[in-house]
């Protein structure tokens, strides 16, 4: 028998993909949605489900325990808490003076917050476990190939992504004729192209690059894009994105590819052990 799923839910369109899965399967589920970073249409009276606050994990810990809940999947993206968030919940003040506050907005707070999950008797799973298609699979995805120049700049950008990623900073980065023109930070994805739709030079847009921290655990905070991303990166001028193949999310993947055909964006999946700068 299928274990009821117990959904952590950040922001983004993933979280949203997952409950139709449940649905069509016909798998028990409950939904615990974080205040101010998942959408808000994100859960109906339809949806079994509970708002928290970051700061109200023994809150939601308490509310898996009387769903019966027996896995978990932890999806979308969490913004930096802030103080505020934290309260009133002590054990979840506890919890954050216990791992110490530098950790506080990077992967650190997300794995202890899986040996957390784990030592409530929980299994933590992850996306791809459940939803195993939604994974990005290697080379050109639309019907627009990116150019020399463009391989040339996913290579660049990969490059630096990989030594970024090892410092535990951020998973993306955006290059244009071999410049950097900004990493990833607190700010997240969206944010990052803006920036640097304003620092691109005449000719050729530059690449969004995305990968999967070196150390990172697979069963969170994987790269991920969507039809929004795709929006901000023809706002900003870009010339495509490439994400991480077999370790990266798109969001309604083919609406998404379907939009960067549309706006002549390419998306592609790339492997950045073996990435050469050419098409596969």
């Amino acid at each position: 028998m299928t274990k009821k799923l117990g959904i952590i839910a950040g922001g983004g369109d993933i979280p949203k993909a997952l409950i139709t899965k449940c649905q069509e399967q016909k798998r028990d589920y409950f939904v615990v949605a974080i205040e101010g970073n998942a959408d808000k249409d994100l859960v109906n009276e339809s949806v079994p489900h509970i708002w928290i606050r970051i700061g109200q994990a023994g809150t939601g810990f308490k509310k898996l325990a009387e769903e019966k809940v027996e896995e978990v999947v932890m999806i979308g993206t969490i913004r930096r808490p802030s103080f505020k968030d934290l309260v009133p919940d002590l054990r979840t003040t506890a919890f954050f003076t216990k791992i110490g506050l530098k950790s506080i907005g990077d992967d650190g707070i997300l794995r202890a917050l899986v040996k957390e999950l784990e030592g409530e008797g929980l299994i933590v799973r992850g996306i791809q476990e459940v939803m195993p298609e939604i994974l990005i699979k290697e080379g050109v995805l639309g019907k627009v190939k990116p150019s020399r120049q463009a391989l040339a700049d996913i290579a660049r950008a990969t490059e630096v992504a990989t030594e970024l990623g090892r410092l535990d900073v951020g998973q993306a980065v955006i290059v244009q004729q071999g410049l950097v023109l900004g990493m990833e930070g607190i700010e997240g994805t969206g944010e990052l192209i803006r920036r640097c739709g304003a620092y691109q030079r005449k000719g050729e847009g530059g690449v969004l690059v995305k990968i999967r921290k070196p150390q990172q655990d697979m069963r969170i905070d994987l790269p991920t894009i969507g039809d929004r991303t795709i929006i901000a990166a023809k706002e900003a001028g870009l010339s495509g994105v490439a994400l991480h193949a077999g370790n990266g999310l798109i969001a309604n993947e083919a609406e998404t590819i379907k939009l960067a055909d549309k706006y002549g964006l390419f998306i592609m999946g790339i492997n950045p052990a073996n990435y050469q700068g050419d098409c596969k």
